[in-house]
């Protein structure tokens, strides 16, 4: 697909910003592939990130970040620009504010085109992305003391379903949990960051039909 015909679809299919509502519903979450899991009722956090696409001449890239070490949660965790909403913010405007704060990428640079499926955390955070158009590669730097790393992923990597599997992890005296993984060279895109992806693709792309969610049997 061409950059070109890449921004048409993005703009026609993500959702208009000026739709956003801090009260808007959860379209995708943590619970999607465990739907035995206990989900518990509370009042959700309106976060929100940002899905940077880079419009290279040899094809899409999308920015990501490793997190760094010294953080108290998530740790080392491949994750996009983001954070929670300061009071009176709207979705857009937090994502560029994190994205400048955490990789000093300008937001006058960033053409946001429009926003995903909300997504909720199993830690209680209801994540909006917001998918921006950088025409030409930005020049980004991490801060240090949120950012581990900068890389940037082939967007046709991403969307592409071969690329999405299903894994889990077991924890002593609770219930196996299920979650979407895209390993990428070195790295292993998974969780919240790559449920949002697999979202992501689903609505730009939504002719295939989902896979079947695992179960503990199948693993064994």
């Amino acid at each position: 697909m061409s950059l070109t015909s890449l921004k048409q679809r993005l703009t026609a299919r993500l959702e208009p910003v000026a739709d956003w509502s801090p009260d808007r519903t959860a379209g995708r979450s943590d619970f999607d592939l465990n739907p035995g899991a206990d989900r518990p009722e509370r009042t959700l956090r309106p976060a929100a990130v940002l899905v940077p696409v880079i419009a290279r001449p040899d094809g899409a890239t999308v920015l990501l970040t490793r997190r760094a070490d010294s953080l108290t949660s998530h740790a080392g965790q491949i994750a996009f620009p983001g954070g929670r909403l300061d009071a009176g913010e709207t979705a857009a405007v937090a994502a560029l504010r994190e994205a400048w704060e955490e990789v000093a990428l300008a937001p006058d640079t960033v053409e946001v085109l429009g926003l995903g499926d909300a997504y909720e955390t199993g830690t209680g955070f209801l994540v909006t992305p917001v998918v921006g158009w950088l025409k030409a590669p930005p020049e980004v730097k991490a801060a240090p003391d949120e950012v581990a790393e900068l890389f940037e992923v082939p967007w046709d990597f991403l969307m592409e379903r071969l690329n999405h599997r299903q894994d889990f992890y077991d924890r002593e005296g609770q219930p196996r949990r299920w979650y979407w993984a895209m390993p990428w060279e070195e790295r292993y895109i998974w969780g919240v960051t790559a449920g949002i992806v697999r979202a992501l693709r689903t609505r730009l792309y939504g002719d295939e039909p989902e896979p079947a969610v695992a179960t503990a049997e199948d693993a064994a």
